[in-house]
């Protein structure tokens, strides 16, 4: 991401914590800073990516987040919605959240998916710099909708994944081999996008060792969001459990 921001002409300013990340940001065009008031002070649009909601947290409500008047705050790490709520009501600036979808294969394409809530104006600013490595950039609703439309999605991922474990035992007492279930599957009308990516894995178990814990994260924010807001799951809940019983 930084990459594609610096290859945009962008002026990126990046928060690097040790020397060698320091390092490794320059060389992708971008100045390191070591401290993220240094990053956000003259920034138009400051960018966070963290793994979780309590880092999110931690960056933007317990750090030094002294953003210029009239820029914007992106979050791109999934989690809950009520958490960008609250740094736009405490911080009194201009938040969008734009959970992202994809790998690092995808960023340097330039073609992650970005679910992106905000108002209007927000994210009309802040798209120029989306675009650099997404596509497309999915403007879903007001602040809080881009988390919401990514948790669902994330949840419709894990059920996925759990009716494929499902159809693979199945399989195997009928005397098919996983392999070369995978390797049939994708060519019948039960072809998607989450059979593609477990087949190119090799085995259902290959790829929940590779994504379990990020699809675990996020499946567990959207349960709890699901729960704050006086519901649940569904019938995704049991098809996931069977996702759940692989990844243990």
């Amino acid at each position: 991401m930084v990459a594609r921001l610096a290859e945009a002409g962008h002026d990126v300013r990046v928060l690097g914590r040790s020397d060698e990340k320091r390092a490794a940001i320059g060389q992708l065009g971008a100045t390191a800073m070591a401290d993220a008031a240094s990053v956000t002070s003259q920034a138009d649009v400051v960018v966070v990516c963290v793994f979780s909601d309590e880092q999110v947290r931690q960056v933007c409500l317990e750090g030094d987040l002294s953003m210029a008047p009239g820029s914007v705050l992106v979050v791109h790490t999934t989690g809950s919605p009520r958490t960008v709520e609250n740094i736009a009501v405490s911080l009194g600036i201009d938040v969008v959240d734009a959970p992202v979808s994809g790998g690092p294969h995808n960023a340097a394409a330039g073609t992650l998916t970005l679910f992106v809530g905000g108002a209007d104006d927000a994210v009309a600013r802040a798209r120029p710099v989306l675009s650099c490595y997404g596509d497309p950039v999915l403007h879903v609703g007001p602040l809080g909708a881009g988390q919401k439309v990514k948790l669902v999605n994330n949840a419709l991922f894990a059920a996925q994944i759990g009716l494929l474990s499902a159809s693979v035992d199945l399989a195997e007492r009928l005397g098919v081999p996983e392999p070369t279930l995978l390797s049939a599957l994708p060519h019948g009308s039960a072809a998607s996008r989450v059979l593609d990516l477990v087949a190119a894995g090799g085995s259902v178990a290959s790829f929940t060792q590779m994504a379990g814990e990020f699809v675990g994260k996020d499946v567990a924010v959207v349960r709890g969001v699901a729960a704050e807001l006086g519901s649940d799951l569904g019938v995704l809940e049991n098809v996931i459990e069977v996702f759940s019983s692989r990844e243990k």
